[in-house]
């Protein structure tokens, strides 16, 4: 058998769907191969129930300020696990039924079930069918990363992918990495009174590489669960119906691990070798991030299988880009500003160009701001952090940001669009901060800013107020 189509679209996840909504536009003549689950990462596992995970956590975890505000009994309150992790299924459920109604349930025979694997560059074979297409989208995600060596005690360890399967969860829990996933999660488990020990190979939280931010990070997690840093990657031995974690010369028996190493791309199946893809040193293909285009063949790649930007709207521009160029022109399209935002309290962000980047630069100074005497957050109790601010000298324009703050996730939205405009730090002052809003604490690090540029500078515009 075999079936000749325009495009061919290997993986229904978010970049493979948005890749599927701009070929839609030019032809009916596709076909979407997906194996294992439909829903995308995103809806089944990964941001939505996460943040369902958070938002319950972060409700409970304000029963520990009520004796302050005269609200009494908080102490009889528990949190109940099994209704909690039902609850955050049922809301899962309801996205990945969306998804599928809207995105998946109508492509009839243009939807097939299977493991494709490359014949030739216009050929994939999926069970026993020789798909021919004129162009080709890889969009087949990613997979969590579990140590080979652990499968004899599998049963012991998590992953996102079977955390919220899970009817209940044990008094004790490790954690294996403190990247977004790990650290998103493994506090949220604190808050919900499961013991948690983090284990992270490196010095900094969740993505971070600002120093004193990540320090200001790891000094609020210490308060809440005990961390391991810099031990590098930590053993698991089984300890009777438990597991043991090894790290250095610590070493701790818990109930259950969540394996939060990282992810890898899903390419190995696919067997590229057939069409002579050179692959790196990190087992991915060459491409163009402007095009989303594999060396110069019919085939593009899309969303967290190329390792690049492993978020959700990362994927759908990267699902549009590849979409749109396997029906028209190749074209170059400007990617947007980084911008990564970790839902830990306080919220992690990092935006543009990252203090590494620009840590040796003498044409950078960085602004920064303490958000314990930011007002609207000590009046709701969460007035702790830190935002420091990368820019331009000259230009006075912003380049990067790195900052773990209350609200930090609308401060980076403020920032990346400022960014994609390439506004100056004066330009951003002279916008308005509504009083009391945590926002007034994005003016405060702008004005530090302004402060080392100086007030007045040629062919800029002077901020036209004080604040001493």
């Amino acid at each position: 058998m075999k079936r000749e189509v325009d495009v061919a679209v290997i993986g229904a996840g978010s970049a493979g769907l948005y890749a599927l909504s701009q070929v839609k536009k030019q032809t009916s003549d596709f076909v979407l191969i997906n194996s294992g689950y439909l829903g995308t990462t995103c809806a089944r596992v990964g941001c939505m129930p996460s943040k369902a995970l958070i938002y319950i956590a972060e409700y409970y975890h304000q029963k520990k300020k009520f004796a302050k505000k005269g609200l009494e009994a908080a102490e009889t309150i528990r949190p109940p696990l099994p209704k909690i992790l039902q609850d955050i299924r049922e809301k899962r459920d309801r996205l990945v039924a969306d998804t599928i109604k809207t995105s998946i349930s109508k492509l009839g025979e243009k939807l097939i079930q299977g493991e494709a694997q490359f014949v030739n560059d216009h050929t994939l074979l999926v069970n026993d069918e020789a798909i021919i297409a004129k162009k080709i989208i890889i969009a087949t995600g990613s997979t969590p990363i579990v140590n080979p060596e652990w499968e004899a005690f599998r049963e012991n360890i998590l992953t996102t992918d079977e955390l919220f399967e899970q009817h209940d969860l044990p008094p004790s829990i490790g954690v294996l990495g403190l990247g977004a996933i790990g650290l998103e999660i493994g506090q949220a488990l604190s808050r919900l009174g499961i013991k948690i020990t983090a284990v992270h190979s490196n010095e900094f939280l969740g993505g971070l590489n600002d120093p004193e931010v990540n320090h200001v990070m790891v000094k609020r997690c210490k308060e809440e669960f005990d961390i391991w840093l810099g031990g590098g990657h930590a053993t698991l031995e089984k300890a009777g119906d438990q597991i043991k974690i090894i790290n250095g010369e610590r070493e701790i028996i818990v109930d259950k691990v969540l394996v939060a190493t990282g992810r890898k791309p899903n390419l190995k199946g696919l067997k590229l070798e057939k069409v002579g893809i050179m692959l790196d040193k990190h087992g991915l293909p060459r491409y163009n991030d402007d095009t989303m285009q594999i060396e110069d063949l019919p085939i593009f790649i899309a969303g967290d299988v190329n390792n690049d930007r492993p978020l959700m709207h990362e994927a759908a521009d990267e699902g549009r880009i590849a979409g749109y160029n396997t029906v028209h022109n190749i074209t170059k399209f400007k990617r947007k500003i980084p911008l990564t935002i970790v839902f830990s309290d306080p919220n992690i962000a990092y935006i543009g160009k990252r203090y590494k980047e620009i840590e040796d630069r003498d044409d950078i100074l960085i602004g920064s701001f303490d958000f314990t005497k930011q007002q609207r957050a000590m009046l709701m109790d969460s007035n702790y952090g830190l935002a420091r601010l990368y820019v331009e000298k000259e230009s006075a324009r912003i380049v990067g940001a790195e900052m773990v703050t209350p609200c930090a996730e609308h401060l980076a939205h403020h920032l990346a669009w400022a960014m994609e405009q390439e506004l100056t730090v004066y330009e951003m002052m002279q916008l308005p901060y509504y009083h009391p809003t945590v926002e007034e604490g994005l003016y405060m690090l702008l004005l530090d800013c302004v402060k080392k540029l100086g007030r007045k500078r040629e062919g800029l515009l002077e901020v036209p107020f004080t604040d001493d």
